[in-house]
């Protein structure tokens, strides 16, 4: 599988995950696992079988937020930054938040709005402020 957590690994710390696939969830619990190059490798509680593991390709692996550590100051969940309003530092409104993309280098917001747009999410450069309680991200980003 491909995981999101870092380090990749990390998801084996959840011993009970949710997979979703069109709209339905399984419970599932987790075994054993470890890393293996850029995937991670797992052996769920009852799929013991080459059959039955093809049946959870394209499967998402979920866990309950509360199950989720608190992330460090400055760190952010993807998803609580959906949604969130992206404000250029002199007041000019770029959008929502879309989706963050992993490019390697560092992630990018991709927002929505009059046009979609790219801004590398590169703290104290261009990410001036996070502020989740009041739903806004301040920026300092020349898009033009």
């Amino acid at each position: 599988m491909y995981s999101f957590t870092e380090p990749r690994e990390a998801v084996l710390e959840f011993r009970r995950w949710w997979l979703e696939r069109d709209g339905q969830t399984e419970a599932v619990d987790v075994d054993d696992g470890r890393r293996h190059g850029k995937t991670v490798i797992a052996h769920l509680a009852g799929v013991d079988d080459r059959e039955r593991a093809l049946d959870l390709v394209g499967c998402e692996i979920r866990v309950p937020r509360e199950c989720l550590p608190e992330p460090a100051p400055g760190r952010y969940y993807f998803s609580d930054l959906v949604g969130l309003r992206v404000v250029h530092r002199d007041g000019r409104e770029l959008g929502t938040v879309a989706y963050v993309m992993q490019t390697g280098a560092n992630d990018v917001l991709v927002t929505a709005g009059d046009k979609e747009r790219l801004i590398p999410f590169v703290a104290e450069k261009v990410i001036l402020d996070v502020d989740l309680a009041a739903g806004v991200i301040r920026v300092d980003w020349e898009w033009d």
